[in-house]
């Protein structure tokens, strides 16, 4: 089991980064539009700078449900590679079962 605090830390990067997430996407367009001035773009570089840093989505980390590990996500199921494994062979993830040829 992971410590709560780093699951408590990601929870928190989750709602800042859905807070500031229409923000980050205005100043991004500005930055990228092709008709807007380069004074217009300097300012939206500040202003993007100047957001917290878990505000960005990129600092949200992919977490198990059960265990809340981070490494060996498997991303379709929401688990770590370890709690679906256990979860695969006792039968309690539908249309999942062991391979064997």
């Amino acid at each position: 089991m992971a410590k709560t605090s780093w699951m408590m830390r990601n929870e928190k990067r989750k709602k800042l980064s859905a807070k500031w997430n229409d923000e980050r996407k205005r100043l991004k367009a500005i930055i990228r539009d092709p008709q807007a001035g380069p004074v217009d773009k300097e300012q939206a570089m500040r202003k993007l700078q100047k957001m917290p840093r878990n505000a960005s989505p990129t600092r949200v980390v992919n977490r198990c449900m059960l265990t809340g590990r981070s490494r060996a996500y498997v991303r379709r199921f929401g688990l770590s590679r370890i709690a679906f494994r256990e979860l695969a062979l006792s039968g309690t993830i539908p249309g999942v079962r062991k391979a064997s040829w």
